[in-house]
């Protein structure tokens, strides 16, 4: 066996005889296709687990035999650290082998479709009357350089968030939209008068993790105008990410935000404790916060009086119209995609599936009965959200105009450096040292400057 890396993915050499995406069925006429998932019964995502096995399975099943096509369909379950099942779905798809439809955090997509794993959607796939349900925004999940590799089925956005109770008390509307960064720092100033509350958490150092980088920097960097991976190259030091630290520097440094909740290894679940309490006035986090954290019945942070007492905006751009693509408006989002293996025994009859799994009809039998989440289908989300104002307000609101992290390999320490950049700035850097280091860091990351985009 010899071992590699692939552009980021781990890739194995093995000699296999017989080696295809699922069995054939030779012999009885029956066509065999196989769903791959990280779920399991009893374990993770174990509703999603239950919707392959018992929805999806036999509803697909019975539609092809009322359509006089046999077809076995099998789900192989597996509940472990998502690296893992990366991991071992990479070792199949390079040896050829492995299930015929994969589920993928939309983060892979890139590093996947790099080694040459999974493949672009055709023209005929393309043509899915499904797509006109998923915003072009929201498709984005799934493409790269331009190509689109699978079906984005699940996704969220980031906003901001407010105590209205505490708005009231400095005297700020409770139906707050800001429009600009400066109308952010101007609440959190009125906020500030108030005892004993921190007026803006925005979620900064590397303690914080990713939740430093989806609900921080690159929000504000697309607010900025910027991306940090711009589909040629990275982005280095310069306007955009000065702007986006100069920020940090603002809440930080100017008592608006609480920097040692940002070294706290719980720091992120303590700033969700206390807006809860009424002790933090603006939040910047993701649909999660309401439906996970915040929920009355089953929150880690329960409010019971949640659906009054919060609000929520959208992300302004750094002015009106100097988001990224002119946008007034940001979001960052993340989500799930499932692709096709390429090496699988009927690849039109596991597209028909693939599609099956993504109907309306599908994705409404997979919320039905669970806590609302956000599709991808905004069909869907029209029936699924209805009982939920918030998380229609992004869906409806927010996914339009949102973006997506780059699905490459570097990403993870891109992300790192991020974070680093941010803490350096709160315990008191100046944001163009901070920015000049993180170019620097950048450089060795990403394999030399010619990789980074000019000032």
């Amino acid at each position: 066996m010899r071992v590699s890396w692939v552009g980021g993915v781990v890739a194995v050499g093995l000699l296999l005889a017989g080696c295809g995406g699922s069995g054939d069925g030779r012999g009885d006429g029956t066509a065999r296709l196989t769903i791959s998932a990280n779920a399991v019964a009893g374990g993770k995502n174990a509703e999603e687990a239950a919707w392959i096995e018992e929805w999806v399975i036999p509803r697909f099943e019975q539609e092809q035999a009322a359509r006089g096509v046999e077809v076995s369909v099998s789900f192989e379950p597996s509940g472990v650290d998502d690296e893992q099942y990366k991991t071992k779905t990479a070792l199949d798809l390079q040896a050829g082998a492995g299930p015929d439809i994969i589920t993928l955090d939309g983060i892979w997509v890139g590093e996947f479709a790099q080694a040459g794993y999974i493949e672009p959607l055709d023209a005929a796939q393309l043509a899915w009357d499904g797509w006109e349900h998923i915003p072009e925004a929201v498709r984005q999940l799934a493409g790269f350089e331009g190509e689109l590799y699978g079906i984005p089925w699940g996704t969220d956005g980031r906003v901001l968030y407010y105590h209205k109770g505490l708005f009231a008390e400095a005297g700020l509307p409770t139906d707050w939209q800001p429009q600009s960064w400066e109308d952010i720092l101007a609440a959190g100033r009125a906020l500030a008068a108030l005892d004993e509350v921190i007026p803006i958490q925005l979620n900064g150092g590397t303690a914080m993790g990713e939740a430093t980088t989806m609900q921080g920097v690159l929000p504000l960097l697309a607010g900025a105008g910027a991306r940090i991976h711009d589909g040629e190259r990275w982005l280095g030091a310069g306007p955009a990410l000065e702007a986006v630290l100069g920020l940090y520097a603002d809440v930080y440094g100017g008592g608006l935000g609480d920097p040692l909740l940002q070294q706290e290894a719980q720091g992120r679940d303590k700033s969700f404790q206390r807006f809860a309490e009424g002790r933090v006035g603006i939040l910047a986090e993701g649909d999660y916060l309401w439906r996970g954290v915040l929920d009355p019945d089953s929150g880690t942070a329960p409010m019971a009086d949640r659906d009054t007492a919060v609000g929520y905006a959208r992300i302004p751009a750094l002015t009106p119209g100097a988001g990224a693509g002119g946008q007034d408006f940001v979001s960052m989002s993340g989500g799930s995609v499932r692709v096709l293996n390429p090496a699988g025994d009927h690849p039109e009859l596991a597209f028909e599936l693939l599609a099956f799994m993504n109907s309306a009809e599908a994705l409404q039998a997979a919320t039905a009965g669970q806590d609302a989440r956000i599709t991808a289908r905004t069909d869907v989300n029209e029936v699924a959200l209805a009982g939920d104002p918030m998380l229609s307000f992004v869906a409806e609101e927010v996914l339009p105009f949102t973006f997506y992290r780059p699905p490459l390999a570097e990403y993870p320490q891109v992300s790192l450096l991020l974070q680093e950049a941010t803490a350096q700035v709160i315990s008191g850097t100046d944001p163009a040292t901070a920015a000049a280091a993180y170019q620097e860091a950048l450089t060795e990351v990403v394999g030399g400057a010619e990789h980074i985009a000019g000032r």
